[in-house]
């Protein structure tokens, strides 16, 4: 019905080209699973590589359902298949002939034919009702054609059984009856064994009152009633007696007839235990000793009975034939058997060994799959069978929810259990994890802050189980001596454990320069790294002409002494403060702009703009095209995001953000840290004066470096010309500045 309704409203997709089967479109319907696909797209399919089937051998491949078929489908025809090319009707099923489908059911013992008119899809089950008997054929019932389900009534099967004998007490059964289960006592051929069968097992041939043999000598009386058969126990009756005078025919050498030994005068027989006339001849029967080159026989005369040892020797073999030697009776070698035992693993060892299997007789003893037990069979090769042992107890989860009952053979695990753990932890985080049989929990995961093992910043989004945590920067903690940093990347414990100081220590006084041993005091070496790191850092701008703040290094009375004279800008300022005074104008308010007048930026930030000039001006380009973004557009916030750089830089991207009003943070670890900033609405501002152009400026204002001068040699000398200038002061080289 669908597919009649999607065929008909053009709804139903070909799977080859996705495209709608039209109504006036030729198509072909796949017979295994109903598919209509485009005929000529099922062309293509069917001779493309990728529709071949797997063997190569079976042909191609339904797109839908896999199915393989040999013959690719060339003409356009109805459903039912009995008209080519059929022609598209209003009021029929768009692709059909209109007449009845007449195709055969796939219920196989259906006889009737499909009486509905050509359609999609398969036919629908036989309406017809039919008559069908039961299972086991006491009753029958009226029941539709298609109906593939078995009837069973409920009465006792009662079918003969396999024996023959017992009839079928189950109710009524589909298939065979079983075997019957009874057990019925049979007797061995001779009657002196007896044991228990099921009834309608493969009973051998009896001669009245036996079923099988015992193997065992039979030991009836023969028909003279004096001597017992020798025979293994056997279902024919017994032989006649042996020694029957009616049976001998010879004397017991073989070599004489009775007869001549009647003309001789031999008695007559009568009975079987008269003694057999001998002929006085050599015996000459073969012995069982000897080759096959050389037999053997009987010295002895003419006799009844076994015949006398041989008194002969020969080359004998011993049992194995590994060894021979000249003897009268068998012998066993003394080589041992280095073949393995059917086990694979043991070799046989025995002496003289003339086994052909080579059964291994020792105990396996190897771990079950279990894991408990071992295995008690004898040994053998390939894998144990599974642990045989079974519990009879309830297995359950830690938390008791999922359950297995028993029995529970030895070696299953715990159920699965979808409840949360319920073991006592380490941690108050939420529990994630599902119940499990393991004694120990797997790892918190949940995501906290933590200090780095050196204490130098709180990092974010750690798993709660990781306790070791390096934030990739230098430890600098203080050392032992008091004046050095640890120069290890962030660690555990301590920086140096039983070890010395070995950083190098430089002072410089005057003009010279000396190395320290790690001897001062704490608060000594702290106040002179203090005072060289200052100096350190306003070397460069010393260098360049820039006035440098030194009332922390020196006394009071040596500032008063060391006071600068005041310039244009000093007395300026001194005169725009007692003007405002004057006309009583709040120092906040700053009319004449002398403090707005630009940013203030620190000395640090423009020596780091000295250096990398090109690096600074695209940062504050990226910063202002972000301030002019967020203050134009729509959203209060706007944020960008820097590529991984080092310290350095990062450390002017800070500064610069706090300039120009910008939140900056950074993130992740080195070296892959980075700096994100976000500009806000209202907040973030864009200076009049950029780092670069101020840099700029002071570049352009400052003196060019004065020129070296050259000291003239005396001319009484004899040296004409200028000598080599004066040597400069050594370079201080101060404590080494960590960031």
């Amino acid at each position: 019905g669908s597919l009649i309704e999607q065929l008909t409203t053009e709804k139903y997709e070909c799977m080859v080209c996705c495209e709608v089967v039209r109504i006036v479109a030729p198509v072909w319907s796949c017979q295994n699973c109903y598919h209509v696909f485009h005929l000529n797209c099922i062309k293509k399919w069917a001779r493309s590589p990728a529709s071949q089937a797997e063997d190569g051998n079976s042909g191609w491949r339904c797109p839908a359902c896999q199915n393989a078929s040999t013959q690719v489908p060339k003409t356009y025809t109805c459903f039912c298949g009995k008209v080519h090319n059929p022609e598209w009707n209003r009021n029929e099923i768009p692709h059909s002939c209109g007449e009845l489908c007449g195709k055969k059911r796939q219920c196989l013992d259906c006889p009737h034919l499909c009486n509905i008119l050509c359609h999609p899809g398969p036919c629908p089950s036989c309406p017809a009702f039919v008559t069908k008997t039961c299972e086991c054929g006491q009753t029958s019932h009226s029941v539709r054609c298609g109906q593939s389900t078995k009837i069973h009534c409920s009465n006792v099967c009662g079918n003969t059984l396999n024996c023959g004998k017992h009839s079928c007490t189950q109710v009524c059964h589909a298939g065979k009856c079983s075997s019957c289960q009874l057990t019925v006592q049979q007797v061995c051929y001779c009657g002196s064994t007896f044991k228990e069968v099921l009834c309608g097992t493969k009973e051998e041939f009896s001669d009245g009152f036996g079923n099988f043999s015992c193997q065992n000598i039979c030991g009836k009386k023969l028909n003279c009633g004096r001597h017992n058969c020798t025979q293994v126990c056997h279902p024919q009756p017994c032989q006649l007696c042996p020694r029957l005078p009616q049976v001998v025919y010879r004397c017991p050498c073989g070599q004489t007839p009775l007869s001549k030994l009647l003309e001789l005068g031999c008695v007559e027989r009568k009975i079987c235990t008269d003694p057999i006339p001998s002929c006085g001849k050599t015996c000459g029967k073969p012995l069982s000793c000897g080759s096959y080159e050389f037999i053997h026989t009987c010295e002895s005369l003419c006799h009844e009975g076994d015949c006398r040892p041989c008194s002969h020797t020969s080359n004998i073999y011993c049992r194995c034939g590994f060894k021979k030697k000249v003897t009268a009776i068998t012998f066993m070698c003394d080589k041992r058997c280095n073949k393995k035992r059917s086990c694979g693993r043991h070799k046989c060892n025995e002496v003289c060994c003339v086994d052909t299997e080579h059964k291994c007789s020792l105990v396996c003893g190897r771990k079950l799959n279990c894991g408990l037990h071992r295995c008690e069979e004898p040994c053998h090769r390939g894998s144990c069978q599974t642990c045989w042992q079974t519990s009879f107890d309830e297995l359950t989860c830690y938390c008791g929810e999922s359950v297995i009952y028993p029995p529970v053979p030895c070696g299953t695990q715990p159920p699965e259990c979808k409840k949360t753990c319920t073991r006592p932890h380490d941690c108050d985080h939420p529990v994630y994890h599902s119940c499990h049989s393991e004694e120990k929990c797997p790892p918190c995961t949940y995501l906290t802050q933590k200090w780095c093992m050196g204490k130098h910043e709180l990092r974010s989004n750690i798993p709660c189980h990781l306790s070791d945590i390096s934030c990739g920067l230098r430890c600098n903690q203080m050392l032992k001596c008091g004046m050095h940093k640890c120069k290890r990347i962030c660690h555990k414990g301590e920086c140096l454990i039983d070890e010395e100081c070995k950083q190098p220590c430089r002072r410089a006084l005057a003009s010279k320069s000396w190395f320290l041993i790690c001897k001062f005091s704490p608060t000594q070496l702290h106040l002179l790294q203090i005072a060289a790191i200052s100096i350190a850092t306003k070397l460069t701008d010393l260098q360049l002409g820039d006035s440098v703040e030194i009332s922390r290094l020196i006394t009071k009375k040596e500032m008063k002494q060391a006071r600068l004279q005041c310039d244009e800008e000093c007395l300026a300022l001194q005169r725009n403060r007692r003007l405002a005074q004057a006309l009583e104008i709040d120092d906040n308010s700053d009319p004449f702009n002398t403090c707005s007048s630009g940013p203030k930026y620190s000395d640090l930030l423009k020596e780091d703009a000295r250096k990398d000039l090109k690096f600074v001006s695209d940062v504050e380009k990226e910063m202002r095209m972000l301030v002019e973004a967020v203050n134009k557009g729509k959203h209060a916030k706007k944020s960008h995001c820097y590529p991984p750089m080092n310290r350095d830089h990062r450390r002017i991207i800070h500064e610069l953000a706090q300039v120009y009003g910008i939140e900056s943070v950074s993130y992740d670890n080195e070296p892959k840290r980075n700096v994100v900033i976000t500009a806000v609405k209202g907040k973030s501002i864009c200076p009049s004066n950029t780092l670069t152009s101020v840099v700029d400026k002071e570049m352009q204002s400052r003196p060019p470096p004065p020129i070296p001068h050259y000291k003239q040699t005396d001319k009484s000398s004899g040296n004409s010309g200028l000598s080599k200038p004066l040597k400069e002061e050594p370079v201080i080289d101060y404590f080494d500045v960590q960031d």
